[in-house]
Parts: C-alpha cells; sequence; structure tokens
C-alpha cells in the first residue's frame, strides 16, 4: 500500500494555525504522560493504579478537566473480551503480568484545548502484539486517504472492518458505545469547576450533545460510526480517530487527531495533526533499522 503523507506542506495555507498548535500540544502532553506511565508499568500494577498515575500526571502539569478521566487495560481486556455493557470499560483490580498488552487511555483538556489518546504496550515480549501495532499503520493511511477522497465516514468504516478481516483480526472499536471509531473534538471554554459523569467531562458531554443536535439537523453526526446516522462525507472539523484490532485475547489500537478541513486542495483537505507521536515513530525507525 502507497504511504500517505499526513501533514500539509510548510507554509501552504494548511499550516498549523494557533488553534491547532494548541490541540498538538495537549495531544503531545497526553502522549508524553503514557509514555511516562508506561515506563514505570511493572508486575503486579493494577488497572486502577494505573489509570490513578495518568491523572496525577497530567494535573501535576495544570490539567483540569477532562473529555474523558484516564483508563487502562490489561491482558483480554484489551481486546475487550466479553465486554457487554459500559461500567466494563472503567478500571479494575486486573494486575498486570509479564508478556501481558496494556493500553493506556486518556483525553485530557488543557487551557481548553482536547486531546484524545490511546497508547498501546506491552510488558515485555509478546510477539502477537508486535504484529498487531505493525498492522495499525494500514488503517492510519487507509483512513486518511478515504477521508481526503471525501468517502461518506460509513463506507470508511466499512472499508476498515475488511482491511481487519484480510488481516485477520476483529473489529474492537465496534465494542464502543454507539460502536464508534471516531467522534469529533472541540475547544472547551475553561472553568474553575469541572465536574465529571461517569468519566466524562459534563460540559465536554453537552458540547458533543450540542454537536448532534446541529449535527442531526444538517444531515451529519459528529459520531463515526457503522450506523445510517454516519452516512455522509467527512464534516470539517477534529475527530479523535482509534482503529482497534483484536487478535486471541490481545488488542492494540492508537487514538489520534485527524484534521477535516473545507479545502479543494486534497493535501489540505484532511491530515493527521502530529506525525511526532509514539506509534509513528517506532514504524519510522523500524523502517530505518
Amino acid at each position: 500500500m502507497a504511504s500517505v503523507t499526513s501533514a500539509p506542506p510548510p507554509g501552504s495555507a494548511g499550516e498549523l494555525t494557533a488553534g491547532l498548535r494548541g490541540f498538538r500540544e495537549v495531544q503531545r502532553l497526553a502522549y508524553a504522560c503514557a509514555e511516562a506511565v508506561a515506563a514505570q508499568l511493572k508486575p503486579g500494577v493494577t488497572e486502577r493504579a494505573a489509570a490513578r498515575m495518568q491523572r496525577e500526571w497530567l494535573r501535576e502539569r495544570g490539567v483540569r478537566d477532562w473529555f474523558h478521566l484516564p483508563f487502562a487495560w490489561f491482558g483480554d481486556r484489551t481486546a475487550f473480551v466479553n465486554f457487554r455493557v459500559p461500567l466494563q470499560f472503567f478500571p479494575t483490580h486486573r494486575e498486570l503480568e509479564p508478556g501481558m498488552a496494556f493500553i493506556l487511555d486518556m483525553a485530557p483538556i488543557h487551557n481548553g484545548y482536547t486531546a484524545d489518546i490511546g497508547y498501546s504496550g506491552c510488558l515485555g515480549l509478546n510477539p502477537v502484539h508486535d504484529r498487531l501495532l505493525a498492522d495499525l499503520e494500514a488503517h492510519r493511511e487507509l483512513i486518511l486517504r478515504e477521508v481526503r477522497e471525501r468517502r461518506p465516514l460509513r463506507e470508511i468504516y466499512a472499508d476498515v472492518d475488511r482491511l481487519m478481516v484480510r488481516q485477520g483480526y476483529a473489529n474492537r472499536h465496534r465494542a464502543y458505545p454507539f460502536g464508534v471509531i471516531a467522534h469529533k473534538v472541540d475547544r472547551v471554554r475553561q472553568r474553575r469547576w469541572s465536574p465529571t459523569l461517569f468519566g466524562f467531562g459534563t460540559r465536554s458531554l453537552r458540547g458533543l450533545a450540542s454537536d448532534a443536535l446541529h449535527g442531526h439537523r444538517d444531515g451529519w453526526s459528529p459520531l463515526w460510526s457503522p450506523y445510517r446516522f454516519s452516512d455522509h462525507p467527512p464534516q470539517p472539523g477534529l475527530w479523535a480517530v482509534e482503529p482497534h484490532l483484536g487478535f486471541r485475547g490481545t488488542g492494540a489500537k492508537f487514538e489520534e487527531i485527524l484534521v477535516v478541513t473545507d479545502s479543494k486542495d486534497p493535501q489540505e483537505s484532511a491530515f493527521w495533526l502530529d506525525d511526532d507521536l509514539p506509534h509513528v515513530r517506532r514504524r519510522q525507525e523500524e523502517k530505518a533499522a
């Protein structure tokens, strides 16, 4: 599969604006948190402890609001095995073991900018997990290419499904509420008090609900799903995208922001917000080696 360039060319009309830089900074902050916490994980650490480590690391750096609080999944929970109800997504007392895969997922809001990221790792060697991470690259390229082609979101979702089947994997983002592979993110006005409800920031939920209301009226949805309400071309804005692969009790994903614009230039009509992220660097280093 041909490689697809993500970011628009420097100096072009698509060059990062001040607003996009704010989103990129908080996304990088979240990934720095994930790498810092992952480096501290060891046998016996629980999902709840890993989620708490993420919260504390980000709060020490000024985060006071969340799209959602941090999650952590270990072992077969990375593939959402037997997940049936939303409460099963919350961190548990599951302990990390050698060779076990893990996912850290967090959505901090900092200075009014939102990020939602997913970081996949493994405590030691796990060839299945390594293969999952390598095969995610094709999904990153497919999604960007087809968004630039202005394919309906529902069709792109189906193409991601078909690619997973060809690779021999199960679609695990279908286990999320509404089966979403992505959702829109926006700026949030800062407040002193930032309450959460069932792990989600109430002001972010209100913003998503407002988008859903306006989108329904205009024929689009802020949720990217396999259902009819996503049967429309990509809507300009910022989308947190998270293809999630599963294979025999092991799961892996990435989650990062995709920028969609109304530009007629294909290169500037859609691009990943940042290519300096752990899963992108990992593939670049592997190719260079």
